[in-house]
This record gives structure tokens, C-alpha cells and sequence, in this order.
């Protein structure tokens, strides 16, 4: 006890606003349930395993720990299964998973000779008594950062119901009986509130639910609300309404005075319909992802180093698809697991290492690298069974919170537990890991990615000016023109039609597809295009350039983005059901652009109180308008069209699609000459310390970003290479950054991440990744041997170039 008395300055007792880590260790996926337990720094409150905690000890020289180790309760035989309520993990009413429960011991532990004081004892000194306490009380930081919970918001009351205006057309609504109008089905329909039709509802994308008739109906009438038959009873609450205009689930104040226009007594009806909030509960409660992802074949499990899942926090499974093909890079597996160990990883990071960004990669690169925790997962404690199940046995995974709290703590959506767009968190993921490795850019693995693109714009005059930028992915628009099935989708459109009269529905074998070949969507991506409103400084006038796109490096992984959104019937944004035919080898040589060329002639510069700016691009009234009546913003649309060139409406609802959550999307449209910059924030960076003109310089470099002008005079070189507008060049040549790695254009496909769902928002993402020699398909803890990839499916495809 004398030795715990002579460490007590080295004791702290925790402020409500210290972040305390007790649940994970936070260089390891270690926990309390881990051989050896977990050893909570009691000065910073810090995590760490039996292996990894003589580290802090020597890099801090902190001696006194509380020790908790969690043991496993026998699981009573007779313990009920509990129905969840509630679409929620770790709250009342939510899932209950059949977690074990655990018994949880303390003791005070001191370095380096792992002196041990059982806790809790009187005999403990006071404060260490009050320190534990308060730890103990304290709610981890890992589950303040990522609890794991997706409760779905309350209902909000339409605005259509209290002036809603319904038809008296003379019907008279069955207590029972209930039938689609159109079609045959008796299941999932939906009576409108306006004119007493009883159709049916949306087909799912596995082919199950209804025919689109309700939602078709409202796009012919804009008749607004709807009811789902069978869940109305004498408790009008749970009743399913449904606003197509709001596209959400509602509240109808009115829906009593709504139901008896059409001569429905709510009061002696039974339920007998999930509702919207109730199927969507049972999808996620009967999960089947053989025959989601593997069309019901049986998958073979693998563990070992490299096959080690991640587990869903809660939404995460665009995290998890996304860096399982990250981390099967050379690039990023060299940088962050064989070239970086995590004792080295440790020493090298600040003083908490779980707010830094290279920290916590290289603990999820060896977390999913190493094989450690890619075991089956012991049932009962039945080792015998797992060893002889292990084929079909499954993998408890890690969590990734700590990556998932750092790499979204400056992103406003990816902070949140709701389903993302993986191309979105891609390209964040990618601009992080380039911001932290800007010191170092050698180090950088992002750089295998990114490549140079230009394009070429020649005027009438027969001149030609070249833009330079560059990216990480290619974007390819789907030619469904292309289609190499048209005949078959022709007679597919025929019997649709035939059916449709005869009121019954397609059989999913049935269901064609159009397929292009990737080769065209490739071709498309560099075809000359027609861009409106272009300012030609040869003849001093406005008029229509001609745009050829090429690349100017081949990347190490060159990643493929497919736009699988097409605007319908009433410009609604919808996914298309398309097949992209992907040979497994692909050659870009052709794609590539070599600059100004021989017998070619520059368009002059501006002359001095000439056009404002030759490239500067106004906005086609005719794409604003029609992307304005689809009801998005003004100034929205605008931008929209000038970041594509005013090519189209559909290339423009694409960048507005995924440049809605842009923190500078609702900045004004610059007016200013190109070489002005905004005094204040010179001035910002002039109160810094810095020279005028060098932050002139940076600011104009930056496009006006401060924190990036910061990086650019820190390092002009990397932030040269970021991201950034196009910038028209009088170059002769390609100008090739010699940051960028380059090389032949032949790439192998490595990696897929596929989508299933309505929208990118929704719905569940998984990845198939080639490694050593098959394809494995990882979907969040599940990993196993792919029988059947969907290469022709899949949202976004990894090339690694082939080295010559």
C-alpha cells in the first residue's frame, strides 16, 4: 500500500468534461472481455491491453492503472428471446441480440512490476477510491462517440392533412376484401386519401412488395396522402400514412374525419399489416445475406490475416465495404501494417493517440491485416464445435469506433449513425489521409490514387486553351445507348405492357436489364462534347467550344464510379437498373491526353480590361430552369451547370446530387476578376505573421481557402497537388505533377463495392476483394469465398495498374 501512497500525485480524479476510455484499447481492438483485460491510465484516462500497456507505461512513465476484466456468465437454457419494438441496438425495446452477460472485476494495478490492490477496499487510499468511482460512473467515450443506435425520428404531421381535399366520387371502402386496382396483388396496398383508390405499393429491390401503382397514381394526380390497408385499427396512431410529396412517413390529425368520407369505421378493423417503420424492423431482424449478396449458394467462411471483418456500428456499412478494398492496396497495407508497426505507431503520436488519424489507421491496418481477431466465434464456449464448423462459422470482427469518431470528426454527415454515400466517404477518407501525411508526401498513400486529368477546349476559331486538374476517381456516365441486349429489351418492354393489361405482375427471371460494356462508359468519359456560353479571347465573344477529356497520369488503383441515378417521371432521381459488363483487364492507353500538340495555336490571354475571364463559364438558363422546377435552389442549379460545362441536365443533376452537403454550396456566385482575393482574409493571414504578398499568393493558389492558403505556404508543393478548380494553362505539354505516380495504362480489377437499395443513402453496401488468386466477399463481419461476384453490379470498381 506504501507503494500506491508514494504514486498518488500520478492519480487523477476525473472533470466531467475528461474523456474516459475503458470499453477498448486504444492501439489494439483489445477489450475488458480479452485475455489479460483492459489497464485504464489513471492520469489520462486512457485504454490499453495486457500487451501494450508496459508501451504507455515507458513513453509516459505514468505507474498506476484500474484494472477491469470482464468473465463470461454460464447462459441459462431457459433465457426468453425478447421481440425488439424499437429499429435500435442498446436501448430498451431494441435488439436483443443474445449478447452473454459478463461478470466485471476491478483491482489497482502498478507498473512496471504489476503490484495488484483488490478493488474496491477501504484500505485504498481516498483519492484513488474517488478516482475509480468516477471512472467507473463515467460513460465511456467510445459510446458517447459511436453508440450504437439508428431510432427512427417521431413523425412529424403533413402539411396536406389539415387542407387536404378529398373527392366524393361515391366510394365506399370494404372492411375487408382489398384488392390492387391494377393488378392482382391483395398484400402491401395503400388506399388514397383524396380519391378512395386502393393500389399497390412500391416494389422492393429484391422483387418482393408491390408494382408501383400507389406511387404512380400520385405521380399522374399529386393526390398526396396515402394509408397502408391493414394497419388501421381502433388506435389510429399506429396506422401507416404515408406523404408522397414529403416522401416520408406521417401524422394525419384528421385521418378519422379522412377514413369515414369513405365510410370506414377505423374502430372494428383489425390489424393485419406490418407497417412501413414494422417491415422495415423485420428486414433488418431476418437479415439473409446469402441470399442478398450470394444468391442463396453457401458461402465458406475464411479467417486468418486479411480476412477479418468489421462490425456494423449502426449504419456503417459503407465504412466497412470501403476500407476492406482500401486496405488490400499494396499502398495503403505497406504504409500502415508492414512498413509501421504499432509500437512505432505509438511512440510517434501525440499525447492522445486516439484523436490522431495515422494512429488509429495503423491500429485498424493491423487490427484487419494481422489475423488476430479473425477466429470463429466460440458459442457456449464449445471449442470443439467451431473447430469442426469452422467452414460455416462466423467471426465476431472489430469495431471500428475510434477510426470511425476521427475520420468523421469534420464531416457533419459521416458523424452521424445514418447510411452515406461510400463514394462520398471514399473521396473524404482520401483528402484526410492526404491532409496528414502533407509533411511527408513521399509517405503518402493516397498518391497511388490520384492522377492528372485535362481537357481540351477548342472554339470555332480553331484555337484551343487546356485545363489541368486533378482527381481521385473517374466518374462514368452508363451510354444505355450502348446496350448490347436490345432486342431482348425490347421483348422484355412488350411483355412488361402485356402484363401490366392483364393485371398481373413480372416474375423476377423474367426482369431484363439493359448491360453496356464498361468499354463504352469508358469511351463516353472522353467524347467530344459541346460546351455552351464558352468566352473565346480569339473572337472576343461567347460561343460553343468542342471538349475532349483525357488523362495525364495512370494512376497505381484507378477507381471507376458508376452514375447509376437517372431523373423519371416527374424529374425524381431513381436509380438505374442497369448491368455494367466489366472485363477483368482493362487498357486506357487511348485516354491518355499529351497536351498541346504540333500545328496548334493557344488562345491569347486576356488583354488588360478584356473579359473578365475567358473560361469563365455562364450558367444555360435552360438546364437552371428545368433543374429549378424539380425544386431545388436557384443558385444550386446555377452552379450546377457551370461545374459541368452546361453539358446537360443530367450531368448537372449528378454534381448537384453530390455536391448537396458542400459546405460552400450556398456561397455566392464570384463575380470578381480571377487575380482579386478577398482583404480580410488577407489580412487573417497578414495578423498570422505572414508577408502580403505571400498571402496574396497562397490565398489565390487556395481558391480563397484560408486553411488551405495555410497549407500552401507551410508546402506550395503538396498543395499544389490537391484537389482544386480547373485553371485554364497556356502549356505545350502535359505538365505532368511529379508528385503523381504514372505509368502503362493496363489495370487488373482487385475490388468491388456493391449497393443494394433505393438511393446511396439507404439501403446496404458490401465488397468483394481478388486476393490470392479468388475473390472473397466481406460484408461487415461476414467474410467467405465469392462463388458469384457482381461484377456487373457493382457502384464502384478498383483497378490496380499492371506493372510492365
Amino acid at each position: 500500500m506504501e507503494l500506491l501512497r508514494t504514486n498518488l500525485s500520478r492519480v487523477r480524479i476525473p472533470e466531467p468534461t475528461n474523456r474516459i476510455y475503458k470499453h477498448e484499447c486504444c492501439i489494439s481492438f483489445h477489450t475488458s472481455r480479452s485475455e489479460g483485460g483492459l489497464f485504464v491510465d489513471m492520469n489520462t484516462f486512457l485504454a490499453f491491453g495486457k500487451d501494450y500497456v508496459g508501451w504507455n507505461f515507458e513513453k509516459t512513465g505514468n505507474p498506476v492503472y484500474l484494472h477491469i476484466k470482464q468473465t463470461k456468465k454460464p447462459i441459462p437454457e431457459d433465457r426468453p428471446l425478447k421481440k425488439p419494438t424499437l429499429l435500435a441496438i442498446g436501448i430498451d425495446g431494441g435488439f436483443d441480440n443474445q449478447e452473454p452477460e459478463y461478470d466485471e472485476t476491478y483491482s489497482i494495478v502498478i507498473l512496471p512490476d504489476y503490484a495488484t490492490f483488490s478493488f474496491p477496499s477501504v484500505a485504498l487510499p481516498e483519492k484513488v477510491r474517488l478516482a475509480v468511482d468516477a471512472i467507473l460512473i463515467a460513460e465511456g467515450a467510445e459510446r458517447k462517440e459511436q453508440i450504437a443506435s439508428w431510432t427512427a425520428d417521431k413523425k412529424q404531421i403533413s402539411e396536406h392533412a389539415l387542407t387536404l381535399k378529398q373527392i366524393d366520387n361515391g366510394v365506399i371502402i370494404p372492411p375487408s376484401g382489398w384488392k390492387c386496382a391494377k393488378c392482382d396483388k391483395t398484400e402491401n396496398l395503400w388506399l388514397n386519401l383524396t380519391d378512395g383508390m386502393i393500389l399497390c405499393g412500391r416494389k422492393l429491390w429484391d422483387g418482393s412488395g408491390g408494382n408501383n401503382h400507389a406511387i404512380e397514381h400520385y405521380n399522374e394526380t399529386h393526390y398526396p396522402l396515402a394509408v397502408k390497408l391493414g394497419t388501421i385499427t381502433s388506435d389510429l396512431e399506429g396506422a401507416d400514412v404515408f406523404s408522397y410529396p414529403e416522401d416520408v412517413s406521417v401524422t394525419d390529425p384528421l385521418l378519422a374525419d379522412h377514413l369515414a368520407f369513405f365510410g370506414i369505421d377505423f374502430s372494428s378493423l383489425q390489424k393485419t399489416e406490418m407497417t412501413t417503420a414494422e417491415k422495415e424492423l423485420d428486414q433488418n431482424t431476418n437479415f439473409d445475406w446469402n441470399r442478398i449478396q450470394e444468391s442463396g449458394q453457401e458461402v465458406e467462411s475464411l479467417f486468418g490475416p486479411g480476412y477479418t471483418g468489421l462490425t456494423n456500428l449502426g449504419n456503417s456499412c459503407y465504412l466497412a465495404a470501403t476500407m476492406q478494398v482500401i486496405f488490400s492496396t499494396h499502398s495503403f497495407c505497406s504504409r500502415y501494417y508492414k512498413n509501421l508497426s504499432l509500437k512505432t505507431a505509438f511512440d510517434i503520436a501525440p499525447a492522445d493517440p486516439t484523436v490522431d488519424l495515422n494512429t488509429q489507421l495503423t491500429k485498424l491496418a493491423h487490427g484487419l491485416l494481422s489475423g488476430k481477431y479473425s477466429i470463429p466465434a466460440v458459442q457456449n464456449d464449445d471449442v470443439a464445435n467451431a473447430v469442426e464448423s469452422s467452414s460455416s462459422a462466423k467471426q465476431e470482427g472489430i469495431r471500428p469506433r475510434m477510426f470511425k469518431a476521427v475520420i468523421a470528426a469534420s464531416h457533419p454527415e459521416f458523424s452521424t449513425m445514418r447510411q452515406q454515400d461510400a463514394l462520398e466517404f471514399f473521396l473524404h477518407f482520401i483528402d484526410q489521409v492526404e491532409r496528414v501525411n502533407s509533411g511527408n508526401p513521399e509517405a503518402d498513400p493516397a498518391r497511388s490514387f490520384k492522377f492528372g486529368i485535362e481537357e481540351r477546349l477548342q472554339c470555332p476559331s480553331g484555337k484551343v486553351a487546356y485545363n489541368k486538374r486533378n482527381d481521385y476517381i473517374l466518374s462514368l456516365n452508363i451510354p444505355l445507348e450502348k446496350a448490347t441486349n436490345k432486342k431482348e429489351l425490347e421483348e422484355f418492354h412488350k411483355l412488361k405492357a402485356q402484363k401490366e393489361a392483364e393485371g398481373k405482375e413480372l416474375s423476377p427471371d423474367e426482369i431484363v436489364r439493359p448491360r453496356v460494356p464498361l468499354s463504352d462508359c469508358l469511351d463516353s468519359f472522353s467524347h467530344p462534347e459541346e460546351v455552351q456560353g464558352f468566352y473565346s479571347t480569339a473572337l472576343k465573344a461567347r460561343t460553343t467550344a468542342i471538349k475532349t477529356t483525357g488523362l495525364t497520369t495512370f494512376p497505381d488503383y484507378l477507381v471507376l464510379h458508376m452514375r447509376k441515378f437517372v431523373m423519371e417521371t416527374g424529374w425524381v432521381p431513381k436509380k438505374l437498373g442497369v448491368y455494367i459488363d466489366v472485363d477483368d483487364v482493362i487498357d486506357i492507353r487511348h485516354m491518355r491526353s499529351e497536351g498541346l500538340q504540333p500545328g496548334e495555336e493557344l488562345l491569347p490571354e486576356d488583354a488588360p480590361g478584356g473579359e473578365e475571364e475567358s473560361t469563365k463559364l455562364l450558367p444555360n438558363e435552360d438546364i437552371v430552369s428545368q433543374l429549378a422546377s424539380m425544386g431545388f435552389n436557384h443558385l444550386h442549379c446555377q452552379k450546377a451547370a457551370i461545374n459541368t460545362s452546361n453539358v446537360g441536365v443530367e450531368e448537372a443533376m449528378n454534381w448537384l446530387l453530390s455536391h448537396m452537403d458542400d459546405p460552400d454550396i450556398d456561397a455566392p456566385i464570384h463575380k470578381e476578376a480571377k487575380n482579386e482575393v478577398d482583404p480580410s482574409k488577407v489580412a487573417t493571414l497578414v495578423s498570422f505573421g505572414f508577408d502580403e504578398e505571400l498571402a496574396c499568393k497562397a490565398l489565390k493558389a487556395s481558391g480563397g481557402d484560408i486553411e488551405k492558403a495555410t497549407d500552401w505556404i507551410f508546402n506550395p508543393t503538396a498543395a499544389a497537388s490537391g484537389p482544386s478548380n480547373m485553371d485554364a494553362t497556356s502549356s505545350s505539354g502535359p505538365a505532368v505533377e511529379a508528385t503523381l505516380s504514372d505509368g502503362d495504362g493496363k489495370y487488373r480489377l482487385i475490388g468491388l463495392v456493391s449497393h443494394m437499395g433505393t438511393s446511396t443513402q439507404c439501403g446496404h453496401y458490401v465488397a468483394h476483394v481478388y486476393k490470392d488468386g479468388r475473390w472473397v466477399i466481406f460484408n461487415d463481419d461476414k467474410v467467405g469465398v465469392s462463388r458469384n461476384p457482381p461484377k456487373d453490379m457493382a457502384y464502384l470498381y478498383f483497378y490496380e495498374r499492371i506493372q510492365s
